[in-house]
């Protein structure tokens, strides 16, 4: 249950923001929300399943130490990214609006190929070097999936009223906690 919860709790910190939300609200003003939900999950599960497997190998294969290292300093990489920000490319945003055919088919693929080498996808893999990878994978996926239905939520809720800055600031402000304190467990 360890490796759900942290999992849980970083993806969706880690999704804040991410250029999948705005694909995610994209994609709900065309669609219905529970197929773009379905469709996210889906890609989510067979990305976060891939994820939790490199994961495991590398963990298996590394000492512990080195791994809560390269782990935090990870995290804090994924602070910087965050705060740098993530958007969602002209391209990207003219195929989620032009998509009519098959919209299930069409999120799920869209979803799948985004997150390949996203911050999330890293992230799942460092988590699976120090956790459990059904714990992991199934937080994970959980996590990514309630974020972007907040997304969807909030989107349609108070359309473009977002606080873009400040959910920036505290997913970075998440990573960079989840950073410090794997080097400290590592170091001390």
């Amino acid at each position: 249950m360890e490796a759900f919860w942290i999992s849980l709790v970083a993806i969706f910190v880690a999704e804040l923001g991410d250029k999948s939300q705005l694909m995610a609200m994209t994609f709900a003003t065309r669609f219905k929300t529970w197929t773009v939900i379905l469709g996210i999950t889906i890609a989510t599960t067979v990305v976060h399943l891939l994820s939790v497997a490199v994961g495991g190998l590398i963990g298996d294969a590394l000492p512990t130490t080195a791994i809560s290292v390269v782990a935090g300093l990870a995290f804090i990489g994924f602070a910087a990214w965050t705060l740098r920000g993530d958007e969602l490319t002209e391209e990207e945003s003219r195929k989620a609006q032009r998509t009519t055919r098959n919209a299930l088919i069409a999120v799920t693929v869209a979803f799948f190929l985004s997150e390949l080498g996203d911050k999330t996808m890293l992230a799942t893999i460092t988590l699976a070097t120090q956790h459990g990878w059904v714990g992991t994978w199934i937080g994970s996926t959980v996590g990514m999936v309630a974020a972007d239905a907040l997304a969807i939520l909030v989107g349609r809720l108070l359309g473009r009223h977002l606080p873009e800055r400040i959910i920036k600031y505290g997913a970075a402000a998440g990573f960079a906690v989840f950073g410090v304190v794997l080097l400290g467990e590592a170091l001390l």
